[in-house]
Order: structure tokens, then C-alpha cells, then sequence
């Protein structure tokens, strides 16, 4: 074969094999993404905020997130974020790092605990109004580490009504603890 031949065929099949290995490894993409897709993922579930106890300055609102993990291993949790909200305004945030694991092929349940002040309440006296209740949004980020996958988050969110306590609950008894 001659020099001009090779200088012509050389390129070209340089160029064919650079487009097979392009569409080989995008196959391959294609064919990983799909797997993992279709793999059994933790599902997560937010119970609503409730108030946990009342002390002189504040109230512990408190929720909980109950996961199943439908894997035979336990599941290391990288972190819980979190972001109560009320009347649009962020009331208290957060994050738990590494909370724990996930239980083997089992729901496990981690309990969210927000301290508010009372001073910051009395903010948002237009939500509270006469009812004494205020609307909130609680936002939940769970992120474990999964096999192959690496770190993902699962959003979770919930809304609902809380009713506070009253004059005479804080200071006639109704409460929770003495902090």
C-alpha cells in the first residue's frame, strides 16, 4: 500500500473507531443508569411536628422520619438536614450528622427534635392569631451513603397546624420539662 493511501485510511479509521468507542461508552451509560434506576431504593416517611415539651423560654416541637431500608445491610446515614417553617419565614434549621445507619431489611426511626424560642413565637403573632396555632412546613433532607451510588438525599416535607400552649398551660403545669 502506498504512503497516500495510509495517510487517507489512517485518519479515517482513527475517526471510526474514536464515534464506536463514543457510542460503546455512552451504551454503557445508558445500560449502568438504567440498572440503577430500577434498583430498590430506601423510602422515608415524615410524621408531623408536635409539641414535645414547654419551658419558660421555650417550646421542643418535635417529628420523626421512619425509613425502610429494603436492603440485607445496614445503610450508613451521612447526615439529617432539616428547616421548620412558618408564615414563610425559616423558624429554626438544622443538621445531624451521621445519625446512625439504617437497620438491615427494617424500618428505623429518627427522632427530630427543633428548640424555638418563645421571643421568636411572639414574631410570628399575625400566623398565631386568636386560635393560638400557628401553620408550619417542616423540610427534611435524609442523605445515606448507597452502594455504587454514593451519597443520596431523600427530600421530605410536611405541613400542618400546631396549637401552642396557653398562659395557663406554661404556667400552671401543662407542660414538659423544667429547663
Amino acid at each position: 500500500t502506498s504512503p497516500r493511501l495510509h495517510r487517507f485510511l489512517l485518519p479515517c479509521v482513527a475517526k471510526s473507531l474514536r464515534g464506536a468507542m463514543s457510542s460503546l461508552i455512552d451504551k454503557a451509560k445508558e445500560f449502568v443508569a438504567e440498572k440503577i434506576a430500577q434498583m430498590p431504593k430506601p423510602e422515608a416517611s415524615l410524621k408531623s411536628v408536635s409539641i414535645k415539651s414547654f419551658t419558660r423560654d421555650s417550646i421542643l416541637f418535635h417529628s420523626e422520619v421512619a425509613v425502610l431500608n429494603p436492603y440485607s445491610h445496614s445503610i450508613p446515614i451521612c447526615q439529617l438536614s432539616y428547616a421548620l417553617k412558618s408564615a414563610g419565614r425559616e423558624v429554626a434549621s438544622g443538621t445531624m450528622p451521621d445519625p446512625g445507619s439504617l437497620t438491615a431489611s427494617a424500618e428505623t426511626k429518627l427522632e427530630i427534635s427543633v428548640k424555638v424560642p418563645y421571643d421568636f413565637l411572639i414574631s410570628l403573632m399575625r400566623d398565631i392569631g386568636r386560635d393560638w396555632d400557628i401553620d408550619y412546613e417542616m423540610e427534611v433532607g435524609l442523605t445515606i451513603d448507597l452502594p455504587i451510588i454514593g451519597d443520596f438525599t431523600i427530600p421530605l416535607s410536611t405541613k400542618g397546624e400546631i396549637k401552642l400552649p396557653t398562659l395557663s398551660d406554661l404556667f400552671g403545669g401543662g407542660g414538659g420539662g423544667d429547663d
